[in-house]
């Protein structure tokens, strides 16, 4: 990971991260990821290689939902943040999103040329705990993971962070709160 994007990791330690990491819940990891879209509203989380596909042809950037069936968190974070109005109507203007079950087996997605099955793709990406939501930039390379559970009141500002590309001016998200939203970014958004 980059310096810069390391401040963006050390920062995000200030906000509430609470997750699963495997160690509890009941066990009963669905292994396809079909039930994907009865975790929120349906229609707002795409399967991995549509909105990839969705993504490259829009240019915008990606937000990846990686959960699992038993993961109290996730659910949380569905009901609350993913739910809130004005997180939906900004990750619809803003970003593709996609949802992927981190214990699917049973399906193969394609990134950067290989083929690869949902937990293949969560180990790639080091994804450890549920839910774990990572951003791609527009070209589809990966600027970081962030796991735990996020109030739509943190959640939101992390979405502008992320789009206005403040990481890459070295900026954290703590001094991105500090000034109101705003950063030095000269990236077109």
């Amino acid at each position: 990971m980059k310096k810069g994007y390391a401040l963006l990791g050390a920062a995000l330690c200030i906000a509430i991260a609470m997750g699963c990491d495997g160690k509890g819940g009941s066990g009963e990891a669905s292994k396809t990821s079909a039930n994907a879209s009865s975790l929120g509203e349906a229609g707002m989380w795409l399967p991995f290689n549509e909105g990839m596909a969705l993504a490259a042809k829009e240019n915008k950037h990606v937000v990846i939902d990686f959960y699992t069936t038993w993961c109290h968190w996730c659910k949380v974070m569905d009901r609350e943040t993913f739910s809130n109005p004005e997180v939906k109507k900004y990750l619809a203007e803003n970003f593709v999103t996609i949802r992927i079950n981190a214990e699917s087996t049973s399906e193969k997605v394609s990134y950067k040329g290989e083929e690869l099955t949902p937990v293949a793709l969560a180990r790639a990406f080091g994804v450890k705990r549920f839910p774990s939501l990572a951003y791609l930039d527009r070209k589809g390379e990966l600027v970081t993971i962030l796991s735990g559970f996020y109030p739509a009141k943190t959640f939101l500002p992390l979405l502008q962070y992320m789009l206005k590309e403040c990481y890459k001016q070295q900026m954290t998200f703590e001094e991105f709160m500090k000034k109101k939203g705003e950063c030095d970014t000269t990236a077109a958004i």
